[in-house]
């Protein structure tokens, strides 16, 4: 139940494109003590020893003894080229160290910074946090400032720590006497912890390439290719050594591909796969306990070993595996306690891989399809056989030789399986080039299924543009609105056709010229106009999933208003004494929860502790296996419960844990629910990475209804289906409000 990501563009695209800078583990081991150069101070032929740079053309970096807050030498970044976008500089912290939280602070000077800020960042890997000033840097000319940023920190999976400094756009900053601390105490002053290294991470040949620079895209490889993806990840989730790290699975792919590419047919095909798994090491089989029918959701999808015309050795060989006694722990899976989504750890997000590299694109689908296969909650609602999926998308990635390429059909893979919490959060410079780096400072919003403008980024946005709230958007640089929806629908993935064009609209308007023509309709009269585009810094683009309202008030003397966006559990004793001799209470979900205020809540709407969801989770030791839990309960014996009208108000905004939440008001015994169908995407999210540095994630738990009835794809459906209308956003009305009104009112 976790909103998707709202970070800011640029944040998002310095974090996908960092080099992986790599560190020795036996170093790690072998050495203790910690020589920093947070000062700059140590240098060697005008470079800061320990510090590197993006290398990047478009910046310069340097010691500047000219500049420096203490000491003799500060570090300066500039930048060079008049279209410039970032540079930066990066110093590895050499050990891992035991706490809560890690901070870096320093002092930075800027000099006519623009079209960006300049700031400190940092990064724990793999994949595990990062963090940078993109959005509230320094810009423009500033003396010594003092700066922090700060992260959570793991260290029982982390395998470095990466701090450094940034500068997006123009102009020149410099950075000086950095202090890096763990829970407020010096690094240099703490024992580094020395962590359990696996196999697995020792293992380095394919660091920096697969070797695999192309792949013949025939029937006949795409049949070994599927038949490996197949295997691949099965072995992944189901081989025992593989569980304890003994092997990194994704080199021992580029070990084993080429040969797979080279087969003459299945026989020399299968006779690989069998010497291949028989490397791995001994299986001890085991009897599973058997899981009671009922509780079954879903079962592993395993008659393709079977089915697939594999010899009968590999066969058998593979269904030893299925047998085999797995440990407790898994290297590459685990599930979240009490909630039990999947944690998908020791996924290499490979940041500097390059697009050309035919192997890593191969290892992005193989990693995504078999994370579907094996940890998708809601693989049962996938509208096709998914392993259909894997055949067709293999030539896709192959043929994905660059960035935009690659992105775009990671994008479609990531939309067959129709979860709304699925996409890649946070923009890319690929993709933002793909949709548009400029925006128009008008927003858009489907209403009866066309764009229609519904409000403005930018102050007299209406007089700038001669457009105004309701006005129809037709065409866009001359080509129609429902071509360019109809292209684009496959790569918005969402759990249903309205949130893929809620999340349209806002991408409409955008473009990397300075201007769009745009067509639209005004009672019924066709117009045109050419709009000014602007870049994300110089208008101001408000989440869509954020609440403007306030957290509570009153319609009138009978009837109490609540949006659920806004309202903190510490405002309910208060408000409370208002709300209870009302006749009428709307709760507004129509946004994102700010808090999670539904138990406490409920404890006033409830007469007694009423069933209101059950679970469905993943299995670590059958990979495939989706269970049941028992149903969950909201409410408390409360002979003192709200006896008014419970109205709560649903759209496509309404997503995760704003359906979860009217899912528990519903139960209400006088709940009414007023709107239209829901983004249909529920479950807490479960994060990973793909090469490239993609970050995605799935619905990582099944949420139903206490009977069983599915809530992902479907949403929740109202009891009264309300949809705005182009007339009501003209004349600024509220429907839904004004139905949720007269319902209270009896009328």
């Amino acid at each position: 139940m976790i909103k998707p990501s709202t970070t800011p563009t640029d944040m998002k695209r310095a974090f996908l494109v960092f080099f992986c800078f790599r560190i020795s583990i036996l170093a790690i081991c072998q050495t203790t003590e910690l020589k920093t150069n947070f000062d700059f101070e140590i240098n060697s032929k005008g470079q800061a020893t320990g510090w590197s740079d993006s290398g990047n053309q478009k910046y310069s970096f340097s010691l500047d003894s000219s500049t420096a807050k203490s000491g003799r030498y500060s570090a300066m970044i500039e930048a060079k080229d008049e279209n410039p976008d970032f540079g930066y500089m990066v110093y590895t912290i050499p050990h891992n160290y035991r706490g809560r939280q890690i901070k870096l602070s320093g002092y930075i000077k800027t000099e006519n910074v623009t079209e960006g800020t300049a700031g400190f960042w940092m990064r724990i890997d793999p994949a595990i946090a990062y963090i940078d000033m993109s959005a509230n840097g320094a810009k423009g000319t500033s003396d010594w400032k003092k700066y922090e940023v700060t992260l959570d920190l793991n260290p029982e999976k982390t395998t470095k720590i990466l701090i450094g400094g940034m500068l997006i756009g123009k102009g020149k900053m410099w950075m000086d006497d950095l202090t890096v601390t763990i829970d407020n105490k010096e690094i240099a002053d703490l024992k580094p912890y020395l962590r359990k290294i696996y196999p697995a991470e020792l293992d380095k040949e394919f660091d920096k390439e697969s070797g695999i620079a192309s792949i013949t895209a025939n029937e006949k490889q795409i049949e070994n290719l599927k038949t490996l993806g197949l295997i691949w990840g099965f072995l992944k989730y189901y081989h025992p050594s593989i569980a304890k790290g003994k092997h990194n699975w994704d080199y021992e792919l580029f070990r084993v591909l080429p040969q797979i590419l080279k087969s003459e047919n299945k026989i020399n095909r299968d006779k690989i796969l069998v010497e291949w798994i028989n490397k791995l090491g001994n299986i001890t089989e085991t009897k599973k306990a058997s899981t009671k029918t009922s509780d079954v959701k879903i079962k592993p999808d395993l008659n393709w070993i079977s089915e697939s015309g594999l010899s009968a050795e590999l066969s058998a060989l593979l269904i030893k595996v299925k047998n085999a006694e797995r440990p407790k722990e898994h290297y590459y899976i685990g599930l979240h306690p009490n909630v039990g989504n999947p944690n998908f750890k020791n996924e290499n997000p490979y940041w500097s891989m390059k697009h050309e590299d035919a192997g890593y694109r191969i290892l992005a689908l193989y990693r995504y399809w078999n994370i579907i296969q094996y940890y998708f909650p809601y693989k049962n609602l996938i509208e096709e056989d998914w392993k259909n999926v894997l055949t067709e998308f293999i030539p896709k990635f192959i043929d994905a030789t660059d960035k935009t390429a690659y992105d775009l059909v990671t994008l479609e893979l990531i939309g067959r399986i129709k979860d709304t919490h699925a996409n890649i959060w946070g923009s890319t410079p690929a993709l933002n080039q793909y949709h548009g780096n400029n925006f128009a400072a008008v927003k858009l919003t489907f209403v009866e299924n066309v764009p229609i403008v519904t409000g403005f980024y930018k102050e007299k946005s209406d007089e700038e543009t001669g457009l105004a709230i309701g006005d129809i958007i037709t065409s866009i640089n001359n080509q129609p609105v429902e071509e360019i929806v109809k292209s684009k629908l496959k790569y918005y993935p969402a759990s249903n056709y309205p949130t893929q064009l809620r999340d349209i609209a806002p991408n409409l308007l955008r473009s990397n010229e300075s201007t769009i023509q745009v067509e639209f309709s005004r009672n019924d009269k066709k117009e045109s106009k050419v709009l000014k585009t602007y870049l994300p810094k110089d208008i101001t683009i408000p989440s869509m999933f954020v609440s403007a309202d306030t957290s509570f008030k009153m319609l009138s003397k009978d009837i109490a208003y609540i949006d659920n966006g806004s309202v903190k559990q510490a405002h309910l004793p208060t408000i409370w004494k208002e709300i209870e001799p009302t006749k009428g209470l709307i709760i507004d979900l129509r946004n994102y929860p700010s808090s999670f205020v539904l138990y406490d809540l409920c404890n006033y709407l409830m007469p007694d502790k009423t069933d209101f969801v059950k679970f469905s989770n993943g299995n670590i030791a059958e990979p495939g296996l989706f269970t049941f839990t028992k149903n969950q309960t909201v409410g408390k014996k409360n002979k003192d419960y709200y006896k008014g009208k419970v109205v709560i108000l649903i759209n496509e905004i309404s997503q995760s844990s704003s359906e979860f939440h009217t899912m528990a008001y519903r139960v209400n015994p006088n709940a009414i629910v007023i709107g239209s169908t829901t983004a249909a995407a529920d479950g807490n999210i479960s994060q990973f990475f793909l090469p490239g540095g993609i970050n995605t994630a799935i619905s990582g738990i099944g949420v139903y209804y206490p009977d069983g009835k599915e809530t992902q794809g479907i949403g929740i459906v109202p009891d009264i289906e309300i949809k705005p209308t182009i007339q009501s956003i003209k004349s600024g009305r509220d429907e839904l409000l004004e139905k949720a009104i007269e319902v209270i009112n009896g009328k």
